[in-house]
């Protein structure tokens, strides 16, 4: 997820040091579902939650989800309620079973598994660009909120281009025509709009041919395409503009030894790579469109 990070918000490292470890994350309480918060991007205890590498600034938000299958409740619910009919001769109202109901997961919640996650937050602040690898937009929506909340005068925009990634798309499937820099790979996913929703994937398969000209003029239009740029990084652009399945392409590690390896190598190489591809994406797809 690309977005526009608003002009005259330049805190120093040490200013967003001090906003984030006041959003520290904290694991999981006994009885609580969620917990969300900034963790360090290197994995050391107590390092820094703020990561400077090249001039990029690396963090890192960690998601923790607590929950209880939503079957054991009601089997446990509908089990007090008919102890209750059977020792009180009454039924529980709606009130009451929805107070019961909610008693239920709260006495549960200690014994249940949690599921974590992590989304990696990338400032580029000589292009006032944010980068998010969050899986889907409503994730990318939470690490905003949690960002925004976190640094204060924080003021971040969803980058929008002229033309549309799915416009872009069928465009170049239909001209076998990629754009200058980028050139198309063997998988793509086309999806109809009508009511079938049916849905065509190639993996592995020639996408100059016929029929899939034929499915794009028939109004299955491309949801995902697997390109290449500068036969340096591949990936797979997606209809909301994500880069999906991103692979550094053997030539960009031309020239390390094995002692390059570590943090500030990784993110030096990705940050380096995806601040040229990235420009080169927007210009393709018609630019970044204006504001107002």
């Amino acid at each position: 997820m690309l977005y526009r990070v608003g002009e005259g918000w330049s805190p120093s490292l040490e200013q967003m040091e001090q906003a984030l470890d006041a959003e520290r994350f904290v694991p999981c309480g006994a009885s609580q579902e969620k917990s969300v918060g900034w963790v360090e991007p290197r994995g050391e205890a107590f390092g820094p939650l703020v990561e400077a590498v090249n001039g990029q600034r690396i963090l890192k938000l960690k998601i923790e989800t607590r929950g209880v299958p939503g079957s054991v409740v009601t089997r446990k619910t509908k089990e007090r309620c008919a102890h209750i009919e059977a020792t009180e001769g009454r039924k529980p109202g709606k009130k009451e079973t929805k107070e019961i109901k909610e008693d239920v997961k709260l006495s549960l919640m200690p014994m249940a598994f949690s599921k974590e996650s992590s989304v990696w937050v990338w400032f580029d602040t000589v292009a006032n660009l944010l980068v998010l690898d969050a899986g889907s937009q409503a994730k990318a929506d939470e690490v905003v909120t949690m960002l925004v909340k976190s640094l204060a005068g924080l003021n971040l925009t969803l980058i929008n281009t002229e033309m549309s990634p799915q416009s872009a798309m069928a465009s170049w499937l239909m001209g076998q025509e990629p754009p200058a820099g980028f050139s198309v790979d063997r998988e793509c996913e086309l999806k109809a709009t009508d009511e079938s929703k049916s849905v065509v994937r190639y993996v592995r398969h020639p996408l100059d041919t016929d029929e899939v000209k034929q499915h794009v003029e028939g109004g299955k239009l491309p949801t995902r395409l697997a390109m290449t740029w500068d036969g340096r990084v591949s990936f797979s652009l997606t209809e909301g503009m994500q880069l999906k399945k991103v692979t550094f392409l053997d030539v960009v590690f031309e020239g390390a030894s094995d002692q390059d390896g570590g943090f500030d190598a990784d993110v030096a190489i990705a940050t380096g790579e995806l601040r040229k591809l990235l420009p080169d994406l927007l210009e393709a797809l018609g630019g970044e469109m204006a504001l107002g």
